[in-house]
């Protein structure tokens, strides 16, 4: 009995959180532009959606920001992985402190903070400044991801390459790299990931010269709902899913391997 009442809670749980996106989801094949009645099942608004010079702008525009700081957070974090893993306890504790703050910290205080760095310094809003923003916030989640793989590995086997003849390079490119591998590459699927979902950093980072497609759906809505929107927004969440389930998977087989 038990069962079946936990069962009830958490599908009642799930449809709440799920419900309006199914609703986004099949109106985005509604041929009816209202949003209160079925018209019949169509695929005009994905047309619509292609042929439409804004969407296909802020879309190429969002995947090289997000491939962009994807990279250069991926390096970064591994890079500082491996620094703060060889970092004496004390040290490590307080780098680590210091990394979880860009997780922890509201997205909208982030915002502020970096669009009144970038306007401080002289650095103009922009594309440059939003690249800089998807790093700052993206490097912590690639460092969370990369440690947990450092420490299950065997902290003498760098060691043993070394003593036969391996340099330190060579040790960290044919031993230490391979091993996390799981690690990296599940940070830089959360990076890219985190980089094409956020709108609230971007928005406070992107001036007037810069449109993500977050920032395009948000004025687009502002003028009123079109039903290319519900196709552009069920677009990403679905591309959101498939990254995740990529990251569960490869998150999954590293764990399998380790065992």
């Amino acid at each position: 009995m038990m069962k079946v009442v936990k069962r009830t809670y958490m599908g009642l749980i799930f449809l709440f959180l799920y419900a309006p996106i199914a609703v986004l989801i099949a109106f985005s094949f509604n041929s009816s532009k209202s949003r209160s009645q079925w018209g019949g099942f169509t695929f005009d608004w994905y047309l619509d959606m292609i042929g439409d010079r804004q969407i296909r702008e802020a879309l190429t525009f969002t995947i090289v920001i997000a491939l962009l700081s994807t990279l250069i957070s991926t390096l970064a974090g591994t890079v500082s992985a491996i620094g703060i893993h060889y970092m004496g306890r004390g040290v490590r504790t307080a780098v680590l402190n210091v990394n979880n703050l860009p997780v922890l910290n509201p997205d909208i205080i982030t915002g502020v903070a970096l669009m009144t760095l970038f306007i401080s310094s002289g650095l103009p809003l922009g594309a440059v400044a939003m690249l800089i923003a998807h790093v700052v916030f993206s490097t912590p989640y690639v460092i969370l991801s990369v440690l947990p793989k450092l420490r299950q590995m065997n902290r003498y086997t760098a060691e043993a390459a070394m003593d036969l003849g391996a340099t330190p390079a060579m040790a960290l490119r044919k031993v230490i790299l391979p091993e996390i591998s799981p690690g990296i590459i599940s940070g830089a699927l959360m990076a890219f990931t985190m980089s094409i979902d956020d709108f609230v950093i971007s928005f406070f980072t992107a001036g007037t010269d810069a449109t993500n497609l977050s920032i395009l759906i948000y004025s687009m809505a502002k003028r009123g709902v079109k039903p290319s929107i519900n196709a552009l927004s069920t677009v990403m969440f679905v591309t959101v899913v498939i990254l995740l389930f990529i990251i569960n998977r490869k998150s999954e087989k590293g764990e399998e391997l380790m065992l």
